[in-house]
């Protein structure tokens, strides 16, 4: 199967054992500050993120071979995140005020009470909520890259 003909995800969680799932999919995802939303009144939280595609970094680009394909030989896609039954969201390690700062999202976990989404460089956000359900859902087609992300303890 080329990297193109992979279907696009939509995940649901739920509980620890989903979000394990959902965290590995949206590592090293990026955004800017200004893509994500506290919605108090709907008990909602939403971002949009560019999503590295882990699941086709490995496999051929899709189509005839190009004489640039080792120049973006990776895919990105930007990937709805919703999250359902927040009744409040706290930030840390950034400020909402900086829209375009990047965020770069390394985990997800459930907490008491809760779910925290960290990212690089020490920022958290801890969404609130007993009885949460998230869905994620890649929107449109990939793009090509020529960044694979890397951390410390592997090679680049």
């Amino acid at each position: 199967m080329t990297a193109s003909a992979m279907t696009p995800i939509r995940l649901r969680a739920e509980d620890e054992e989903d979000l394990k799932v959902v965290s590995a999919c949206l590592q090293d995802a990026i955004l800017p500050v200004g893509d994500m939303c506290f919605q108090p009144d709907d008990k909602r939280f939403v971002m949009v993120v560019n999503r590295f595609r882990w699941e086709a970094a490995d496999r051929p680009r899709p189509g005839p071979a190009a004489d640039d394909d080792d120049l973006a030989p990776y895919e990105r896609v930007h990937c709805g995140v919703r999250v359902d039954g927040v009744t409040g969201a706290k930030l840390r390690g950034f400020d909402l005020k900086d829209r375009g700062r990047i965020l770069e999202l390394l985990s997800m976990e459930t907490m008491e009470g809760g779910i925290a989404l960290h990212f690089a460089g020490g920022g958290c956000i801890r969404l609130d909520g007993e009885s949460w359900r998230m869905v994620v859902e890649d929107l449109g087609e990939p793009w090509p890259t020529g960044c694979k992300p890397c951390h410390p303890d592997e090679p680049a």
